[in-house]
């Protein structure tokens, strides 16, 4: 027995089995790349679901990391500290919003969200108290919590967790038609994935965000973009919606924001949202401590310095034109926008999961999401030639060729 095959028993013995991973021990990462326990290297094209969009140890943010351990790590938000209001402005201002607020995983992120949404409702709007309503989509995936879960329509992801939080209204991805229908003078607040990342990179109808947009605005509906695994350049600009020149009332922000370091995330909104939040309505020991704060600031002079975003959309179409041009006979279609990519598995081929056992033993680390897509999301710092390199192989276990 190899060491890494004592350390899946180790865990599998010792741990929840809530997860079911491709049987590998990473060691260690660099960029693109990461090690296993025996010291076979592997191509990562997961990017740990787009929260390493900067790569793997990125040196810069490791050194932020390095630098702030070495002074204060944690203050709690019973006191300022100096890592505070820089970073505070510096996301304010890429995002194009006057406020932001930080808390640790996406998942609250989003309920920190929902909270503020529906006080808007309250305060601003004049929905009775208790009576506020956000429209979501089928197909979402905006967290595990309870909350959340509650309007999944995925069964697997509620079986068991109920009774679930009312005041939520399911409707179509993408239908237009629906979303104005699904609107009453209760209704908060929309919030949509720009791209379903966990539904099968699913992306929208062509000038649906801005439709839906308008809607909002007409309707004094709350437009909330989760951004969570879209921003940041993984769709080729900065936020998924800036393709359809779309600048929501909350952005909803999390794992690249981390740097592939710790979890950070985040909202962002105006005054006119923010304001509805007074001292002791919400909070978090550990949102937008120190660490995060450095680590998070050098995560986003990295995207912008280093031009990811202008990166993510040249690869993107190129490593897409590619998928596409393979003619393999086990690939229905292939779809996405930048490096969020989805490669949709014909029935008849089978599930997603063995062409990902496949690939994993040509050295390429990718992940099945929906049964039948193989998702390529790698760190958006990946070269011509280390695309080159995945493709040859993609091409060998899919059975196509590489044009």
């Amino acid at each position: 027995m190899n060491e890494s095959h004592r350390m899946i028993e180790e865990c599998e013995k010792y741990g929840a089995h809530n997860y079911h991973p491709l049987p590998v021990v990473l060691e260690r990462g660099r960029g693109v790349w990461v090690w296993d326990a025996e010291g076979k290297k592997f191509m990562d094209m997961l990017s740990a679901y787009s929260a390493l969009n900067q790569g793997h140890n990125h040196p810069a943010i490791i050194q932020a990391a390095k630098d702030q351990l070495d002074r204060i790590t944690l203050t709690s938000r019973a006191f300022f500290h100096d890592r505070q209001g820089g970073f505070f402005k510096k996301l304010a201002v890429l995002a194009g919003k006057d406020k932001v607020l930080p808390m640790n995983s996406g998942a609250e992120a989003v309920e920190t969200a929902v909270k503020a949404v529906r006080k808007w409702g309250t305060l601003k709007k004049g929905v009775p108290e208790g009576k506020a309503e956000i429209i979501v989509c089928d197909g979402n995936f905006h967290g595990r919590t309870v909350t959340i879960v509650g309007f999944s329509t995925e069964p697997q992801y509620k079986a068991g967790f109920g009774p679930f939080t009312p005041g939520f209204t399911i409707v179509p991805y993408g239908d237009i038609k629906a979303l104005e229908k699904a609107v009453t003078p209760n209704t908060v607040a929309f919030m949509v994935e720009p791209i379903q990342g966990e539904a099968g990179v699913v992306v929208p109808p062509a000038g649906y965000l801005a439709e839906a947009f308008e809607l909002c605005r007409r309707n004094k509906v709350l437009f909330v973009a989760d951004e969570i695994q879209t921003g940041f350049g993984r769709t080729g600009r900065m936020f998924c919606c800036d393709h359809e020149e779309v600048k929501p009332d909350v952005y909803v922000m999390g794992k690249a924001l981390g740097g592939g370091i710790l979890p950070v995330s985040a909202i962002a909104c105006d005054d006119a949202v923010m304001g509805v939040f007074t001292p002791g309505d919400h909070g978090s020991t550990f949102g937008g401590n120190p660490v995060a704060c450095a680590v998070a600031s050098a995560a986003l002079d990295v995207i912008v310095n280093e031009r990811l975003c202008e990166k993510s959309q040249e690869m993107g179409a190129y490593v897409m034109g590619k998928l596409r041009q393979m003619n393999s006979p086990h690939v229905d279609h292939v779809r996405g926008k930048g490096l969020l990519i989805g490669v949709v598995v014909k029935d008849a081929s089978g599930p997603a999961r063995p062409f990902c056992e496949r690939l994993m033993e040509e050295g390429i680390l990718a992940k099945e999401t929906h049964h039948q897509v193989i998702r390529f999301a790698p760190p958006l710092v990946i070269t011509r030639e280390e695309a080159d390199w995945a493709l040859v192989r993609i091409a060998k276990v899919l059975g196509g060729k590489v044009a």
